[in-house]
């Protein structure tokens, strides 16, 4: 938000609708989705680490590449997904919708899914990922609500990445299998505790604050 132009009417569209998507009171069967991904790099310490009253870790270290990781959360129930991948294509992102879709959502009539405009993030994917009838089916079950173009801290799925990345990644992690470990064991916690997301940007808020920058 920090880097605003000027807003014109299709921002203020997009993001009207997002505030409104955010107020509607909980329903299982149109369960709303924030989604979004980070890039993280496996680093391995070269010395050993020194346990002590202060931990202490060389400057050095030696990479071992970056992973994806996809984080899908409803705000209301406290629940998020979280899925490890090598890259982020568009490939991984039709994969990672369709697990949503078929292994948490299987119930929901639709389910809205709350996405910036990475090129990813669009049905094109699903088409070039899935045979037309499954790209169909899976897409069938979405509707997509997009975020302004640059505005994605419209998408609540960042505020968990946030967390996310201050509670289990603000470390050296050296491999994928432990990377996966420590995301398992914090989503378990974050799930378990049912940490939930409360929006309370409104309307009124938007245009008290942003008012200034509309065209």
């Amino acid at each position: 938000m920090w880097c605003v132009g000027k807003i014109d009417e299709e921002y203020r569209k997009r993001m009207y609708a997002l505030i409104e998507l955010y107020a509607r009171p909980y329903n299982p069967l149109h369960p709303v989705v924030c989604c979004d991904e980070k890039s993280k790099q496996l680093l391995r310490n070269i010395r050993k680490v020194i346990i002590g009253k202060i931990r202490k870790i060389d400057y050095e270290y030696k990479r071992g590449g970056t992973r994806n990781i996809f984080v899908g959360v409803e705000p209301l129930t406290g629940i998020r997904h979280v899925r490890l991948t090598k890259r982020r294509t568009k490939i991984d992102f039709a994969h990672y919708i369709k697990w949503l879709i078929d292994t948490h959502y299987k119930d929901a009539e639709k389910v809205h899914l709350v996405l910036d405009n990475l090129n990813t993030h669009f049905p094109k994917s699903f088409y070039e990922t899935f045979p037309a009838e499954e790209a169909e089916r899976i897409l069938d079950k979405i509707e997509f609500h997009y975020t302004p173009k640059h505005a994605s801290w419209l998408n609540i799925a960042e505020i968990e990445i946030g967390v996310m990345d201050a509670q289990c990644l603000n470390r050296r992690i050296p491999t994928e299998e432990q990377m996966i470990k420590q995301l398992e064991i914090w989503q378990k916690q974050r799930n378990d505790s049912q940490a939930t997301i409360t929006w309370k940007f409104s309307r009124q808020d938007a245009d008290k604050k942003l008012g200034k920058y509309y065209i």
